[in-house]
This record gives structure tokens, C-alpha cells and sequence, in this order.
């Protein structure tokens, strides 16, 4: 009874949209004929051929095949089978296995925009965003102009990379890759090692605007923001740090792999000696390092730093700064106000000639 019943089982004709299993009869460039199991057979032709999944691109007689029925019967009497419909099913079962086992894959850049690239995993293209980089390819351009960025992404093209798949939506025919991921989990083992409160021996490897990228232990990366470097005001990086510089941080964060650092909490905070030094009402002379519309920005020695507000630069009314004071130069102030605890220290030109 169970061999009629399978017997019957296998007369049984599939119907269209049905995927099917079978072996290739013979392959050529434009056409493959396939043996559905000794029941009937079947023709893949033309752009039924393109296989997504990438398994079905080199078929020889023997190879076994998944198909998906497009047709019962066609003018040689045959069932017309695609691969391209079966074929994208399987592409994107292959990219959620993937993604659900954290596999590692390598992927080619295909092209480059100012969000990210564009990669290729077999037959299927994906996106690869900016963020996602590893700090080998991440691009670091000062100021973040765009049009640089994208000059360095572009060096990228043609090249593979190693990433894991972090977002899969069929739907919307989306896939996200990520470096990243690849180096954050190369790298938990060594972070583990490390905790908020050790002190480490850095190598600046990157300068922006906000701060500066430092690389510390076996190939570890952390970033120390500009407002970590030093007690005074700076106006950029560069100004006291140069790609090479070897320096001593402290890590103040770990979030996942990404590791942030100061190096001015190895430095005795010098504004707590700022009140022995000064005193408010005492005129000091001070070097302008830097004017803005409010005001300017005094140097009194190479730790401490005063602010001189635009309405404290002269008895008369005026419309910038720079109708008294330059950059450079250093003039006379008195001191109205100091707060080491919040570091901060008040100055002015005009109240010198106030009696």
C-alpha cells in the first residue's frame, strides 16, 4: 500500500509556481534541460537562466538543480522552469542564514557615494555604509567634506573586504553590511583586557576637528574628544597634537568596541592653583588667541584662559572686537571675575581706566 501510494505521489504533475527538484540532462549557454525525477522534463532558457543565488552558474549533466515551475507545457512539450524565480528565494534564505550565524563573508566594492558603498555577494548588491567601516578604510577627513570623503571612498572600489551581513529586508530588497563588525569581534577578546580607569600608551593615527584617533594595546583604536585633550581652550587638535605622536590617555568609556580616552586627566587640572595665582580686581597682561562676535579669548599663561566680553573692550560702543583688539598681540586686563571650579576666569580692558 505505501509503494502505490508513493507511486501515485510521484505521477502526480506539479502546477505553476510549484519549485522542483531535478537533474541536469545537459547545460549549454542558452538553454539547460533538466530530469524532474523520471516524471517529465523540463527547460530553463534565456533570462529564466539568471540564478541570484549564484549555486546554479556553472552546471554540468548530473548537477542537481532547484527550479521554480513557470509553465506546464511549452511548444517542445516540456515544463518551462526558471531558476531566477526559485533562484531569488534562495538568495535571500542564503543571506539570512548568514545573517542569523554571524558568518564572515567577503564582498567587492562595486561603487562609491558619500554615504557609503555599494557591494557585491554573489548575484546580489547590498550597502555598506560609512559608519560600518573599520578603522582601516573609515575615511578621516578634516572638517568632514563630503567631496573628500568621497574622494577616499572611491580608492575603495574593486577591492574586497571582509564584513558580516547586519540587516536583511527581502521586501524592500535591502542588505546592509558591516566591517565593522568583523573588527569588533577580532577585537573583543583584547578589549576585554582593558577597563574605564587604565592608563595606556597611544599613537595619534588621525587628527578632525573634534578630537583626535589613537591606536593603543594589539591594534585597539579609541578617540579622545578635543574637549579630553588639555585643561585650556584649544581650537583644534593640530594645535598640539601631530599623526605619530605618541602620547598617555586614560580610557574614561567602553560602549561595544568603540573606546574613549583623555589625556588631560593624566595632567593636574591647573585651575586648581589658579586662585593663588590670581585675584579678581588685578591687572594681568594676556595675549588674544582667538576673536569671536561675543568677545575674545585671553591666553593669561599656557594653562589658563580668560574670556574678555565685546562689552568690556571699551567705554565706547563698538560692532566687532577687532576694532581693538588683533590676534597676537597682548594688551592689558583686569581681572572681574574667577571660578576655578567651573574653569572660568573674567577680564576687561575698559574697567582699567574705571576708577
Amino acid at each position: 500500500m505505501e509503494k502505490l501510494l508513493n507511486d501515485k505521489k510521484a505521477k502526480e504533475m506539479p502546477k505553476v509556481g510549484d519549485i522542483v527538484k531535478g537533474k541536469v540532462l545537459s547545460a549549454g549557454k542558452n538553454e539547460v534541460y533538466v530530469d524532474l525525477e523520471g516524471l517529465t522534463g523540463g527547460l530553463v532558457r534565456g533570462r529564466e537562466l539568471v540564478d541570484e543565488s549564484g549555486e546554479f552558474s556553472k552546471l554540468k549533466p548530473g548537477d542537481e538543480v532547484v527550479a521554480t515551475v513557470i509553465d506546464l507545457e511549452n511548444e517542445k512539450g516540456l515544463l518551462e522552469l526558471s531558476f531566477k524565480s526559485a533562484g531569488h528565494q534562495r538568495a535571500w534564505q542564503i543571506l539570512n542564514d548568514i545573517k542569523d550565524k554571524k558568518k564572515v563573508i567577503e564582498v567587492k566594492v562595486k561603487e562609491a557615494n558619500k554615504g557609503g558603498l555599494m557591494v557585491s555577494f554573489g548575484q546580489s548588491l547590498g550597502f555598506l555604509p560609512v559608519s560600518q567601516l573599520s578603522k582601516e578604510h573609515y575615511p578621516r577627513v578634516e572638517g568632514g567634506n563630503k567631496n573628500k570623503i568621497l574622494e577616499k571612498l572611491k580608492l575603495l572600489v574593486d577591492k574586497k573586504i571582509k564584513v558580516k551581513i547586519i540587516d536583511v529586508d527581502e521586501k524592500e530588497e535591502k542588505i546592509i553590511f558591516s566591517e565593522k563588525e568583523v573588527y569588533s569581534e577580532d577585537k573583543k577578546e583584547q578589549l576585554a583586557k582593558y577597563k574605564v580607569g587604565d592608563k595606556v600608551e597611544c599613537t595619534v593615527t588621525a587628527l578632525v576637528d573634534f578630537g583626535v584617533f589613537v591606536e593603543f594595546g594589539e591594534g585597539l583604536e579609541g578617540l579622545i574628544h578635543i574637549s579630553e585633550l588639555a585643561w585650556q581652550r584649544i581650537s583644534h587638535p593640530k594645535d598640539l597634537f601631530k599623526v605619530g605622536d605618541k602620547i598617555k590617555a586614560q580610557i574614561i568609556g567602553i560602549d561595544g568596541e568603540r573606546v574613549t580616552l583623555s589625556a588631560k586627566k593624566l595632567v593636574e587640572d591647573p585651575w586648581k592653583k589658579a586662585a593663588e595665582k590670581y585675584k579678581v580686581g588685578d591687572i594681568v597682561k594676556g595675549k588674544v588667541l582667538k576673536i569671536d562676535k561675543f568677545g575674545v579669548f585671553v591666553e593669561l599663561d599656557k594653562d589658563i584662559h580668560g574670556l574678555a566680553h565685546i562689552s568690556e573692550l571699551s567705554d565706547k560702543k563698538i560692532g566687532k572686537p577687532e576694532e581693538v583688539v588683533q590676534v597676537g598681540k597682548s594688551y592689558n586686563f583686569k581681572i572681574l571675575s574667577l571660578e576655578p571650579e567651573n574653569h572660568r576666569l573674567g577680564l576687561s580692558m575698559k574697567a582699567i581706566d574705571e576708577k
